[in-house]
């Protein structure tokens, strides 16, 4: 096409204006994040539970309603509250229209979680069906949505319900696909609300969850090892925070905002680990280095903010910098002004300076009541810094070691842009799609290699098995070449906050020697750095086991029952190929498996979950337990063959 015709083409007609339903639809990724069939705890069908949940439990902060029922039955979800209620008469207006609902007045939620007046447009936009009913007084208002669209609405008289709002939606499939509420992440979400609204009942299936120690019963009931000292709870105004120290490694610090689980962190956990650090070391009078003070730190922090600015409409990671912030006015109404013509914005204190104060205070008198409390901590931080020391020494003579042989770019095949770095404002999706594939041996490095996105997939190459950290010394994994440079690639030789990748992807062979190596390259991660897998940043490709095809079609399939069905399609004159190994899937093959919509499973591990046992377990000596697991989900050696019909 010439530029002539590129210009007249450019009609009125050409111009569109998009309706909130169909603008939601078409950029659900704006809205919700990711789409996503309920496999990854960061899914949109949770984040459109969690939008319903969330308004409800705001109407429990704001004093109405101690009980929220929630039942999930065959996708089909149905929140009941028994707060205040929609008002009668915005019914349709708060459920249909962006930007419309009471949480921009300060007066009705103070320290609410949705701000925005988005997520229950978002909800009905992106469901199959959506009813809401308000009871108020015995009258109610109700509202049935297909898609986003309005099909029925109405008022009912004399209705025998207490006050509050029920809603039943159910996700559509049109937009997630053949997606399933994965009940375990439901559970947690629902266990977290409870905890962080103490005397807040919530129904599940049933199930109540109700707390009565705040998030003081959040640490203890996802304790997998016995802490050095009985954990420290400590609560304040808009703020609340229990910490301890256990033998494992890493930092297992939950954090929240206004009862939101901010996965990713943000300003408040920032806040949070500087403050431990410097508190400690005021009070022992003694430079001891921050990672030193939060070695084997658990813990969990929760503050109640006005307004928080969340980064994504996931609502993850917090980026606000200020307990409150918001324009002023005057006893009239009016906009109070700047000089140059700016209107005044009203700042509270800085969320790091209110953290690091309250820490400060009580932590401080904390200690100097509880001596021996003190001194475990005391003892804890000598022995992490006596082990840092050595293994600091260690590592770097390896790395310079390996940089001297040159080896550390024969590992790595970068990609340009990378998670938690700036980059151009087109650019920003790349922060969050940046992935490192860890994978074995030439062929499959190089295939990967050749088809990735290079601006924001990286590729790192092991040489062989790596040890097994669950048997070895620190001192020894330290000394490994490859685990070395494999910390080196991913950032994290001193923080966690400087992880260059968002997913890092495990990609072995389907075979015994690829399972292994992915056991022990995820022993590694659960040994030495748990948190990662808790964030969700650590994955596993699905690649797929069978190609099916005729003359006229191939399909490929992930599992027994995708090839039953591709046989079942393509009937006749099939040539079925069982993949053994990445490197046996052609470049043109691959670059289908590791796009946007490449299957990965999640690695996950709950707060409950004893690291030790599953490791004890899978990578610790042969026991007739494990014998027995292998025996029972062994295939056999027909199913692993080609075959051709």
């Amino acid at each position: 096409m010439n530029m002539e015709q590129g210009i007249s083409n450019y009609s009125d007609d050409k111009i569109k204006h998009l309706e909130d339903v169909d603008h939601i639809r078409r950029r659900p990724g704006m809205y919700i994040g990711r789409l996503g069939n309920g496999s990854n705890q960061g899914d949109g069908i949770y984040v459109l539970l969690k939008e319903i949940i969330d308004n409800s439990v705001d109407e429990f902060s704001a004093g109405f309603g101690n009980k929220i029922i929630i039942d999930i039955k065959d996708n089909v979800v149905t929140v009941r509250d028994f707060g205040r209620g929609i008002p009668l008469n915005s019914v349709v207006l708060t459920t249909s229209k962006l930007n419309t609902g009471a949480k921009f007045d300060d007066g009705v939620f103070k320290k609410s979680v949705g701000l925005n007046g988005v997520g229950t447009k978002a909800v009905n936009a992106l469901s199959e069906e959506y009813y809401v009913e308000s009871f108020r007084d015995g009258e109610s208002s109700f509202a049935l949505y297909g898609r986003g669209t309005l099909k029925d609405s109405g008022k009912k008289q004399n209705v025998n319900e207490k006050n509050g709002t029920l809603v039943r939606f159910k996700p559509d499939v049109e937009m997630f696909g053949h997606f399933e509420f994965n009940m375990d992440y439901v559970e947690t979400m629902v266990k977290n609300y409870s905890y962080l609204k103490k005397g807040l009942a919530l129904v599940l299936n049933g199930v109540t969850y109700k707390s009565e120690n705040g998030l003081l019963d959040l640490v203890r009931d996802s304790l997998s090892e016995t802490p050095l000292y009985e954990p420290v709870h400590l609560e304040g105004e808009d703020i609340e925070i229990v910490l301890t120290h256990g033998n494992s490694y890493g930092e297992n610090v939950a954090s929240f905002v206004n009862g939101q689980n901010t996965r990713d962190g943000g300003t408040h956990l920032a806040a949070f680990r500087e403050a431990i650090a410097k508190t400690l070391k005021d009070y022992y009078k003694k430079n001891y280095a921050p990672e030193d003070c939060r070695q084997g730190i658990i813990g969990a922090i929760s503050i109640q903010i006005q307004e928080p600015n969340f980064e994504g409409q996931t609502k993850t990671k917090l980026g606000s910098t200020y307990m409150w912030e918001k324009f002023l006015t005057d006893e009239h109404g009016n906009k109070v002004m700047n000089p140059d013509g700016s209107q005044v914005i009203d700042r509270g204190p800085t969320i790091r300076s209110f953290v690091n104060d309250f820490v400060a205070k009580n932590l401080d008198n904390y200690l100097r009541m509880h001596l021996d409390v003190a001194s475990v901590i005391e003892e804890k931080i000598k022995a992490s810094q006596a082990e840092r020391e050595e293994i600091s020494g260690i590592q770097k003579k390896t790395r310079e070691r390996n940089k001297r042989a040159n080896v550390y770019n024969r590992k790595l095949r970068d990609c340009r842009f990378h998670y938690g770095e700036k980059v151009p404002k087109d650019k920003e999706e790349f922060a969050e799609k940046s992935s490192i594939f860890i994978t074995e041996g030439d062929s499959a490095s190089g295939t990967i290699t050749k088809v990735r996105n290079a601006n924001y997939q990286a590729v790192f190459s092991l040489r062989g098995k790596p040890i097994n950290c669950y048997k070895e010394s620190h001192k020894r994994v330290a000394e490994n070449e490859e685990l070395n440079l494999l910390i080196s690639a991913l950032g994290v030789e001193e923080d966690l906050a400087n992880l260059r990748y968002n997913n890092i992807i495990v990609a072995t062979d389907a075979d015994d020697d690829g399972m292994h190596i992915r056991m022990l390259v995820l022993t590694f991660f659960m040994k030495y750095y748990p948190e990662l897998i808790r964030r969700g940043h650590v994955f596993i490709l699905q690649t797929p086991l069978f190609r099916v095809a005729n003359k006229k079609e191939r399909r490929y399939c992930y599992s027994d029952e995708e090839k039953a069905e591709a046989i079942n399609a393509l009937k006749t004159s099939l040539q079925i190929t069982r993949f053994k190994g990445l490197g046996e899937i052609s470049s043109d093959e691959f670059v289908n498996f590791i796009g946007d919509d490449m299957r990965l499973d999640t690695v996950k591990l709950s707060e409950e979950e004893s690291i030790n046992e599953i490791m004890e377990f899978y990578m610790g000596d042969n026991t007739i337990d494990r014998q027995n697991f292998i025996r029972a989900n062994l295939k056999s050696e027909t199913e692993l063959e080609d075959v051709n019909i």
